[in-house]
């Protein structure tokens, strides 16, 4: 079955050890931010650090394994028709909009949105850190300067996640202007 994530909102669910979250972009150019707990302790969560570590990289696609705060394996991506996802960048929060588009009214953000979602499996704020960015286009130049850039997703491209342990889930149609190009759609979602 299809789930669809309304634009600039998120949710949370659970997942057993290998099952599969295919993660699909229905209309192109849209970010989704993923986080993760595993779901027997929740002071085990995704960490960037380790997983930009252990891949020794910080590009990301098929046989990408991404590892928690200690050091196990939580999700690998065993499909991708993009391979171009972000694990550099924080997600998007009321915050983040004061400081980039200060136009703009703020929006709870991927961040504020994840929070909402893992409410519901009593999951405090301070233990959501940077979250894995799908489809999110960042270039870091030489001089180390980072930019986001449109996405590469086009209508109907999607990354597949292995869970590697039971998980609860958070997943984003994310909310910045800049790194979805500027528009704002649904992202869908199919746990196989």
């Amino acid at each position: 079955m299809t789930n669809r994530i309304a634009p600039r909102s998120g949710t949370a669910f659970t997942v057993k050890k290998g099952q599969k979250i295919k993660v699909i972009d229905p209309e192109g150019e849209q970010v989704s931010d993923i986080y993760c707990f595993n779901a027997i302790d929740i002071k085990e969560y995704l960490s960037s650090g380790r997983t930009l570590d252990y891949n020794e990289s910080i590009e990301f696609g098929k046989g990408s394994v991404l590892y928690s705060n200690r050091s196990n394996e939580m999700l690998e991506i065993v499909a991708d028709t993009v391979a171009s996802h972000d694990f550099l960048l924080t997600p998007c929060s009321k915050e983040t909009f004061r400081h980039f588009y200060p136009e703009e009214t703020p929006v709870p953000g991927c961040h504020g949105n994840l929070v909402n979602a893992f409410h519901e499996y009593d999951i405090p704020e301070e233990y959501l850190n940077t979250t894995f960015n799908i489809f999110m286009n960042v270039d870091v130049a030489a001089d180390g300067k980072i930019s986001v850039l449109p996405p590469k997703s086009k209508a109907g491209d999607y990354t597949v996640f292995e869970a590697k342990m039971d998980l609860i889930v958070g997943l984003t149609a994310c909310s910045a202007g800049e790194s979805n190009n500027f528009t704002y759609k649904p992202i869908e979602y199919e746990i196989i």
